[in-house]
């Protein structure tokens, strides 16, 4: 019997996906070329091979999506009846039927149309049964369109189903709805299921896991039932009734006995005789929900008597309360403890038992002279016994049994310190010390002494020299940096200067700084007579110069400084042709050879050294003009 992992199952496309896939996959893994020159044979075999290749690419996807879907007869009972009644077993056989009956027609069409590739005399008849085989097989694939829709939504809702394990232990929690099931399985395992104070809260099954004596336990939340016939029973409860019919688990059947599920416990009870053939061979627990509004003591006598006949059938039935969870441990507790003796049973009833029981020997020893040996015991023992019996030591449990509502845990009782200081307000910090064992007893005359020194010290002005001495070095620290901030100041102001006097001017172009280096002395003395004349004329009239003349004096210095830096520099005074190589002879000959390469260039129709080779004069695609409709398909 092989167990399903649902969630492994790949995602089944739509026909029009299935096609796009398998169409382009052909159009990339097989040759693209082939032209009429080719030999027949090889024409042949290059349209057989995409027939092949696109009939084995619809073989293999349809393999996947038969073999990963589980088939009812080798997944256990309980699956195959719960996929029966959430997507009706023969649909599912029917669309699975019908995507193996495709990939044989597939296949068909493949071996069909390889047989009449043969005779195929020409490229054009053989890319015409190309085409057909491909055609067909497509026509095939777009007729399974719903079967792969309805195949996708299986898949999906498969993957959402909870896995449960039909062979491992578990509890199974059933009733009408909203008598507690759910609230009992959040309080019992980590699971956390949706709990609402309406019906049909939960409409799947949920499983959540608990552990109870060293073993790992699932539980399982089913849908509330309705007392009706079995043919009238919608989805939601048929997958309640699956779980009950399959899984060998411990039933946990929750009754409301406060009646607020709409429902009364004379209704309660019918429904738990009609399903009772589906708890054949299986311990079931009543547990009596909702103690915490109305108890089993506060019923009428007729409920009391109803309740009586799950006694007499020597069903337990354990009062419970999800909200206080007054009894929910207990109704755990039984119903994990029946389950474990069943399956002992079970164990001990099978034919392997009798193997592993005839290698059991429990050894007794048999007496040799019928006299008593009881064991030794040291006195020292004893007499330390008989200490702890006559002095009996009460624990915090036995006075909560006494006091009950009265008891009050006094956690301070428990310090490790003297008695008289257990209670103080301060708390315990260090080993059984609290903080006021730290704290000087003289402590307020030691503060008194300090105070009347202080007062002496003021008196006699021990504070104010101090005072003295910080101000002079306040005033030092100011003085020092206003000196600093000056000094700042001072280089902020040259930095600005030197700018402006042309440090940061632009740099001039070559031709113009050749021309200044040609008449750079007579402008140079020129420059400085007119500043000389310029100040001559201001020095005598006593008036100020105007902004044009100024700016005309800054222009002319700057120009000289600027042909100044040019002239020394001699490499620039040469032209560029002539700079790179002295020897006249060596820079005829590199001319030469650059004026040949260009020619070279320029008859092959290029722009440069950079520029792309064109291979063919007219390339057939600039001049075969415009491509009509149908003119596409080359191949």
């Amino acid at each position: 019997m092989s167990l399903y992992n649902f969630k492994k199952i790949q995602v089944v496309p739509t026909s029009k996906d299935f096609i796009d896939v398998v169409l382009s996959k052909t159009q990339r893994k097989t040759p693209t070329v082939v032209h009429k020159q080719y030999p027949i044979n090889r024409i042949r075999s290059f349209y057989l091979r995409k027939i092949k290749f696109t009939q084995q690419s619809y073989h293999d996807k349809l393999t996947i999506i038969i073999t990963d879907f589980p088939r009812m007869e080798d997944v256990h009972p309980f699956y195959a009846d719960l996929m029966n009644v959430l997507y009706d077993k023969d649909h599912y056989k029917l669309a699975l039927g019908q995507i193996n009956t495709a990939r044989h027609l597939i296949d068909n069409v493949a071996k069909d149309y390889a047989r009449l590739m043969k005779y195929g005399d020409s490229m054009y008849r053989c890319k015409q049964l190309k085409k057909a085989a491909l055609g067909r097989m497509c026509t095939i694939m777009k007729r399974q369109n719903q079967s792969l829709q309805y195949l996708e939504q299986v898949r999906q809702h498969l993957s959402r189903l909870p896995s449960i394990d039909p062979n491992t232990r578990t509890l199974l929690l059933t009733g009408f709805p909203n008598v507690g099931k759910s609230s009992f399985m959040n309080k019992v395992t980590r699971a956390d299921v949706e709990v609402q104070p309406y019906a049909f809260t939960t409409k799947s099954l949920y499983v959540g896991h608990m552990d109870y004596q060293y073993l790992r336990w699932q539980v399982v939340d089913t849908p509330g039932i309705l007392d009706h016939a079995l043919e009238e029973r919608n989805t939601i409860e048929m997958q309640a009734i699956t779980a009950l019919a399959h899984l060998r688990a411990s039933i946990i059947y929750v009754m409301d006995i406060s009646e607020q599920c709409s429902k009364s416990l004379d209704e309660q009870i019918e429904l738990f005789n009609s399903i009772k053939p589906l708890f054949l061979n299986k311990p079931i627990i009543i547990a009596l929900n909702k103690v915490d509004i109305i108890g089993i003591d506060d019923l009428p006598q007729e409920k009391k008597n109803l309740l009586s006949q799950f006694q007499e059938e020597g069903i337990p039935v354990i009062p419970m309360s999800t909200i206080s969870e007054e009894g929910v441990m207990n109704v755990k507790v039984e119903a994990c403890d029946r389950l474990l003796a069943q399956r002992v049973e079970i164990k001990l009833k099978a034919k392997n038992v009798n193997d592993v029981v005839n290698r059991l020997h429990v050894a007794v020893p048999k007496p040799r002279d019928n006299k008593e040996r009881r064991p030794f015991i040291p006195e020292a023992v004893k007499e330390q016994t008989k200490l702890m019996d006559s002095a009996s030591k009460k624990l915090q449990k036995h006075y909560e049994q006494s006091l009950l509502e009265d008891y009050n845990f006094d956690d301070k009782a428990l310090y490790f310190v003297k008695d008289n200081e257990k209670y103080d307000i301060i708390p315990e910090i260090l080993n059984g010390k609290n903080i006021a064992d730290y704290i000087d007893e003289d402590l307020f005359e030691k503060l008194e002494q300090l105070e009347k020194e202080e007062e002496l010290r003021e008196a006699a002005g021990v504070y104010e020299s101090d005072m003295d001495d910080m101000n002079s070095e306040e005033e030092e620290i100011r003085k020092t940096a206003q000196a600093i901030r000056k000094q700042k100041k001072i280089r902020v102001q040259e930095h600005r200067e030197k700018k402006t006097k042309g440090g940061n001017a632009s740099v001039l172009p070559r031709k113009a700084s050749l021309r200044l280096e040609r008449f750079g002395r007579p402008m140079k003395r020129k420059a400085v007579n007119d500043d000389d004349d310029v100040d001559m004329e201001s020095n005598e009239n006593g008036s100020r110069l105007d902004s044009t003349s100024r700016k005309l004096a800054k222009k002319r210095k700057s120009d000289s400084s600027l042909a100044r830096k040019v002239s020394n520099h001699p490499s620039l005074t040469l032209p560029r042709d002539v700079s790179g190589i002295r020897d006249p002879i060596k820079r005829a000959k590199a001319k030469k050879v650059t004026r040949t390469f260009q020619r070279k260039f320029n008859t092959q129709g290029k722009a440069g050294e950079s520029d792309r080779h064109i291979h063919s004069k007219m390339p057939k695609h600039l001049f075969a003009g415009k491509r009509k409709s149908g003119k596409t398909d080359r191949r």
